[in-house]
């Protein structure tokens, strides 16, 4: 019996036989053996009436849009696979970012701190001979998804929402003037417009990927448990191995209400002869007691976690359809260094709510005016290249410490350049005057680590990045004259003035000009 077979087998709720469930998917998309499904369908003839204004298909992070936007008044319905509600594991994000519930009245202010399960600082950046790196406010808030998202789902239902549980998208015909949902329980639902929540897995954006294989892939695992020693400190992002299995593993800690949690994690592509998720999980068994300093015996674990999050370079995904809108991490908007989609969700609440309500109100429906809700974004694509530098082709030869090494070299650059260049950073916000400026001094300090790193990304990877790299200024530039814009358009249509709004979120979030202080 392997130690992954041992220990899960303390944890309830089988979670040894859903791991292998999901590595049974992991093991078909390296393979290329997924089935692509074709569950969207056009029609020419009109629909000539709906029921809804929005239907949002997955309830689990879709419960916030919907729940800002049946406070704006519009009908919306939920369909949900199963019961809407939160799991055990709390989703850490930090304080700044929840004001986006007060401000879009989705909580109050007793409900979003009684949301809140732990609180930490500060939270550690550590590398192999290198002095750890410490910062507060950062990542250090643990919501609890049961409260948020039982409290959402009253707040929803109490607005006029329509929540349908047990009940899984099947399938939707677009006709001109609105799309029809078929339900796994045989319901016909007619909407205005679909919101796809389901996540990266959704049929609709596996039949508008076209079964195309994911660019890079971050795989996690981790557990939460008592027993470890007293640690009310966090880490963000922690390495103390080498290059082992043609990955480089890294780690993440936080305090948790009922224990411990762990993870480890790493970037990869999915090239048929990766490892299986569960040898990955062996790997974290083996290491953590290295990592944290104490017994596995020591230990008694609550609940274990796994799971693998694909990243696509064409992302925001730009569907060919009318009427359809992927948010979350359907859409593919987060940065291919996270694993979670909540923080992501939480970061663009606020813009997609306006959006949507404006989209909604002058009938921008198209494809071509949805795509603008789900924008290119060059402070998210300069990451790839980040991505790439943290990850090594199966037959490459890369030297054992040289990730490590180029990481702790430009972490301390960071921390020399101060808070409000590293703190964007590690909350998943890329500026281009922070990231200029770790440029320019990493390149000054470590030119022999830059160097070596053009070889392990390609030359074409960089080339590609400059383009982004050049558009991120650009848009730096441009988002102070987003104002300006704002007050030209005065006098154009309302259908006009969609599309000026959103050119100039774009640019905003694009830049990174977004970030909360």
């Amino acid at each position: 019996m392997s130690l992954t077979e041992q220990i899960l087998s303390q944890v309830p709720g089988n979670p040894l036989e859903s791991l292998r469930r999901v590595d049974e998917i992991w093991q078909k998309l390296r393979a290329e053996n997924t089935p692509i499904p074709t569950t969207v369908k056009t029609e020419t003839l009109l629909l000539e009436t709906s029921d809804w204004d929005v239907i949002i298909c997955g309830g689990t992070l879709g419960i916030l849009i919907g729940t800002s936007l049946v406070k704006k008044g519009w009908r919306v319905a939920l369909l949900e696979r199963g019961i809407l509600k939160g799991r055990r594991q709390e989703w850490n994000i930090s304080r700044k970012e929840l004001e986006t519930f007060l401000e879009l009245n989705l909580l109050s202010s007793e409900e979003l701190q009684r949301a809140i399960a732990t609180e930490y600082n500060p939270a550690r950046i550590s590398f192999p001979n290198s002095p750890d790196i410490w910062v507060k406010d950062v990542l250090n808030i643990g919501v609890d998804p049961v409260y948020l998202l039982e409290t959402l789902k009253q707040s929803f239902l109490e607005a006029g929402g329509k929540l349908f549980e047990n009940t899984a998208y099947e399938a939707a015909v677009i006709h001109p003037d609105g799309v029809n949902i078929q339900t796994s329980n045989g319901r016909s639902l007619k909407t205005r417009l679909l919101v796809d929540a389901m996540g990266h897995f959704s049929p609709i954006v596996q039949q508008a990927r076209k079964g195309k294989k994911p660019d890079a892939v971050c795989l996690v695992v981790g557990t939460c448990a008592t027993g470890y020693p007293k640690n009310d400190t966090g880490d963000i992002f922690a390495s103390f191995t080498p290059i082992q299995n043609q990955c480089q593993y890294f780690w993440e800690a936080f305090p948790a209400r009922d224990g411990r949690t762990t993870y480890l994690f790493t970037y990869l592509d999915a090239h048929p002869d990766r490892f299986s998720l569960e040898f990955f999980f062996e790997e974290y068994l083996r290491l953590l007691p290295q990592y944290q300093q104490v017994e596995l015996s020591q230990l008694k674990f609550q609940r274990a976690l796994f799971g693998f999050f694909p990243c696509y370079r064409q992302s925001p995904l730009k569907t060919p359809w009318n009427r359809i809108l992927p948010v979350g991490d359907s859409s593919g908007s987060q940065s291919p260094l996270s694993f979670g989609g909540f923080g992501a969700m939480v970061r663009h609440l606020k813009r997609l709510t306006v959006g949507i309500d404006e989209a909604l109100q002058t009938e921008n429906l198209s494809a071509n005016a949805l795509v603008l809700l789900q924008p290119y974004q060059p402070n998210v694509s300069v990451t790839w290249l980040f991505q790439r530098s943290m990850s090594i082709g199966v037959n490459q030869k890369v030297e054992p410490h040289q990730i490590n090494q180029l990481l702790a070299g430009v972490f301390q650059v960071m921390e020399q350049l101060g808070e409000p260049v590293l703190k964007p950073f590690l909350q998943d916000v890329v500026q281009f005057p922070a990231l200029a400026q770790t440029l320019f001094v990493t390149s000054l300090k470590q030119p022999g680590l830059v160097i070596k790193i053009i070889p392990q990304v390609g030359v074409e990877n960089l080339l590609d990045w400059m383009r982004h790299y050049l558009n991120l200024g650009i848009y730096s530039l441009l988002d102070p004259v987003g104002g300006i814009i704002e007050n030209l358009t005065a006098k154009i249509s309302e259908k006009q003035r969609y599309y000026y709004h959103r050119w100039i979120e774009q640019w905003k979030y694009g830049s990174g000009g977004d970030y909360l202080e």
